[in-house]
């Protein structure tokens, strides 16, 4: 596994991990290879499913979304990088747990991510609704972007969202009835909600998260279970990202010549 989780000690704010990459050359195949639309390939490999490697079609549709054109910026392609990162994360943490597949679009309107946990009679107990950020100013981020997008999604604002997206991701699961799956939900109660950032010098201490996450309660006032944190820290954030691209890039080239 790529990257490792250390739980955070909770604090009234919410829970969560603090990521770290403990293989930056596998966390750069499985990017190439989801760029390359094998997300499902992936997602058995992280649940240690058997399965083979699927065919290579189009190297240049998944090297567009690893590829920054000259003066251009690399916000949109660092989002998608780390919401495949998160994807990784959230697959770490919780392997039984029902994911959307990482969007294949930089800038894609609509969730983040999206994770359903289910209880043991196969009802659906919890509906995760991600944000995915990877920013040089994260707390601005939060304060500006995450939390009116959760409280919109808290108040009842396009619920209609999220239970499409429920109902979509679980019409994809063989083994689950989906009627059967969201009989009788109450769907303020299932939605929990997940922000996951990239997070600089200041804020990487304990006492940072007090001050990255002031307001998470007032956005989402609910049980702490409903309110996950996740966070990542490396030095030079688009330097690293644009070097860990670069090694996908070439994983992309790699897989497709294998299979010439």
């Amino acid at each position: 596994m790529p990257i490792s989780l250390t739980p955070f000690q909770p604090n009234e704010l919410c829970h969560g991990n603090f990521w770290t990459v403990v293989d930056e050359d596998q966390l750069a195949n499985y990017i190439a290879r989801i760029a390359l639309g094998h997300s499902r390939h992936i997602s058995k490999i992280l649940q240690k499913l058997s399965g083979r490697s699927p065919s290579i079609n189009n190297q240049e549709s998944a090297i567009a979304l690893l590829y920054v054109p000259l003066g251009s910026d690399p916000w949109h392609r660092d989002g998608w990088i780390f919401q495949v990162m998160s994807w990784i994360a959230a697959y770490k943490e919780n392997p039984n747990s029902v994911l959307a597949t990482p969007h294949m679009i930089h800038a894609h309107k609509g969730l983040d991510g999206l994770q359903i946990k289910l209880d043991k009679s196969g009802k659906v107990k919890a509906a995760i609704i991600f944000e995915d950020k990877a920013t040089d100013n994260p707390r601005n981020m939060i304060r500006s972007n995450v939390w009116p997008e959760f409280k919109k999604f808290e108040d009842g604002i396009q619920e209609n969202v999220i239970i499409s997206e429920v109902i979509s991701l679980l019409e994809k699961q063989p083994m689950i009835d989906p009627d059967d799956a969201i009989d009788n939900i109450f769907w303020k109660d299932i939605k929990h909600y997940r922000v996951s950032i990239t997070i600089n010098e200041t804020h990487n201490i304990p006492e940072g998260y007090k001050t990255l996450f002031k307001g998470y309660e007032d956005a989402i006032p609910a049980s702490l279970e409903k309110r996950k944190a996740e966070v990542f820290y490396v030095k030079e954030l688009r330097n690293w990202m644009d070097q860990l691209a670069n090694k996908a890039i070439l994983n992309v080239k790699e897989l497709s010549a294998c299979h010439v």
